[in-house]
């Protein structure tokens, strides 16, 4: 009899452990469990202590309302300009309603990686292949804006979408890689082009700055030439004249006039015996013997100049 009392105290503590172990529920920080009572949705529990009626209630869904990556498995898309391009995404979401995730869809993380792929494919067809490689960006923003409008029903928030790798067939990435070589070929081309013209352009401009600066100083060489020789010819004038005043001025003195008659009296026969030793045809005066008549008609021509 003791021994059966044991046994059923031991089975009413083990039943009142697992009661308790029902009852209590401790949901981790940024997790929501979702409770059905009798099959149906009853509550959702909250990050920490929660009491529930055991085999009553029971967690039947339990979520994490923590930001998750889902990679989004790699498809080909057709371009607009009917190319095959190979992509390959991540998309980072997030559950915002643990209620509609659970009852909203059967599988909301399949949803939203079909729902990218078929936006992707739309999005890829409608540009070319060059734009899909400059608008990653629009791209992004275009498949984030129409997952985010249908899982508002799944209670997931999509928060972006990017796109890890774009892949053209290998003729494809030949032919832009020989696009691409063609190209820095004619950049430089066209940069040594530049450079020889620039170089031809500095000694022409060299050039015609040396030119206009050995002109400029023939001009002025010729105007200092031009300067010093009227100079000269003013100070010669000036001299003579001032000769010719001292000359005037000493003739006038007493005594000038016989100085005057003796000194042309020896220019005279001075150029009389020169001209008689380097000419063969002699000149003389028709009267040899009157030379008081040459001295007397050269300084009636001295008095007359006076």
């Amino acid at each position: 009899m003791e021994f059966s009392f044991g046994m059923v105290a031991l089975v009413f503590f083990i039943i009142a452990l697992v009661f308790i172990f029902k009852t209590i529920n401790v949901v981790p920080q940024q997790h929501a469990w979702v409770v059905e009572r009798l099959g149906k949705f009853h509550a959702v529990l909250a990050p920490g202590l929660n009491i529930v009626v055991p085999f009553i209630d029971r967690i039947a869904y339990k979520h994490s309302l923590k930001e998750i990556p889902l990679d989004v498995p790699p498809q080909v898309c057709i371009t607009r300009d009917n190319t095959q391009l190979q992509v390959d995404g991540i998309l980072y979401f997030q559950v915002t309603d643990a209620m509609r995730a659970s009852y909203g869809s059967s599988n909301y993380i399949q949803a939203i990686t079909q729902l990218a792929q078929t936006t992707l494919r739309s999005v890829i067809g409608k540009m070319e292949l060059d734009k899909t490689f400059e608008e990653r960006d629009h791209i992004n923003t275009t498949i984030v804006n129409a997952i985010d409008e249908s899982a508002a029903n799944w209670g997931v928030k999509v928060l972006r979408y990017e796109i890890k790798d774009l892949t053209p067939p290998a003729e494809i990435l030949h032919a832009m890689q020989r696009q691409i070589t063609a190209e820095r070929e004619k950049r430089a081309l066209i940069a040594a082009s530049e450079g020889r013209r620039q170089e031809q352009i500095n000694i022409a401009s060299g050039e015609r700055e040396a030119a206009t600066l050995r002109s400029e100083g023939e001009r002025q060489a010729a105007i200092n030439r031009a300067q010093g020789e009227a100079s000269a010819i003013v100070a010669l004038a000036e001299a003579s004249a001032a000769a010719l005043r001292q000359v005037g001025a000493a003739i006038r003195e007493p005594g000038g006039m016989d100085a005057v008659n003796l000194r042309v009296a020896e220019h005279y026969v001075d150029a009389f015996g020169n001209l008689a030793k380097t000419n063969n045809a002699l000149i003389v005066p028709a009267n040899m013997g009157d030379m008081s008549g040459v001295i007397a008609s050269a300084l009636h021509i001295v008095k007359s100049q006076k």
